[in-house]
């Protein structure tokens, strides 16, 4: 999974400047309402919830957003109704790349992106030209210098974690959808904080990208990640670290 722990990370450490311009809430709040309205209002009984949940208080997103949140998913209180799709594509140097977005105008919303991508380098294609690339897993990140290796095997094999690897400064760990919330509640326990918790879709394999078509994937990747509909982007880049974060610094 080389280059996904780098730009999770890079996106976490964002996040709260993102949240100051709300950017963050308002895909979190979206992404509640719709779990809440797919699968119900009990976060013990929709996982998807409970996920959502999770990443509302990691950006520590007031318990009463997350309430009405999900009230207006259950109809208990009047909201935007919002229609999922899940766009795929590649980007710069034929990088493989899922956009999953919840809209109330699903036809500016698929023209924005197609523009997006056409700007920086890529092109949308059909349903289904990428999507066999990806798997969807319990994907969570723990810089090194928050747990040594033993350790950390320990609790998350306990926990029925399925892999974990190295990934430069970070330790990556892999589980079942079904497994993620227990891996995350033990290290939790064992006050270990990760520094990303989420479920993704990680790519099979990877495109390695260096100098203009590096520089154009941030860019798509950036502008992506900050349209108002938009709420993952999933990519199988790999850039090296010095070069990722000397881009997202420029940014």
């Amino acid at each position: 999974m080389s280059g996904h722990s780098k730009w999770a990370t890079i996106k976490h450490k964002k996040g709260a400047a993102d949240a100051r311009r709300g950017k963050v809430f308002t895909k979190l709040i979206k992404e509640i309402t719709v779990a809440a309205r797919i699968s119900g209002g009990d976060p013990d009984s929709n996982p998807r919830l409970r996920t959502a949940i999770l990443a509302a208080k990691a950006e520590n997103m007031p318990a009463d957003n997350i309430k009405r949140a999900i009230q207006k998913g259950t109809g208990e209180l009047p909201g935007t109704t919002y229609e999922e799709s899940v766009y795929e594509g590649y980007g710069p140097g034929g990088v493989a790349m899922m956009v999953e977005v919840a809209t109330d105008n699903k036809n500016r919303t698929i023209a924005e992106i197609r523009h997006t991508f056409s700007k920086h380098g890529g092109n949308l294609g059909a349903n289904g030209c990428v999507a066999w690339m990806f798997n969807k897993k319990g994907y969570i990140v723990v810089e090194k210098d928050k747990a040594d290796e033993a350790t950390l095997l320990d609790l998350i094999t306990e926990a029925g974690a399925d892999d974990m690897s190295e990934d430069g400064n970070n330790w990556e760990i892999v589980s079942s959808p079904a497994a993620f919330h227990q891996v995350v509640d033990r290290l939790k326990a064992a006050q270990v904080t990760p520094a990303v918790a989420e479920v993704s879709m990680i790519p099979d394999n990877h495109v390695k990208l260096t100098g203009k078509e590096a520089s154009q994937m941030m860019r798509l990747m950036e502008e992506l990640e900050d349209h108002e509909d938009v709420q993952h982007v999933y990519a199988n880049f790999d850039i090296d670290e010095s070069e990722l974060h000397a881009l997202t610094q420029a940014r």
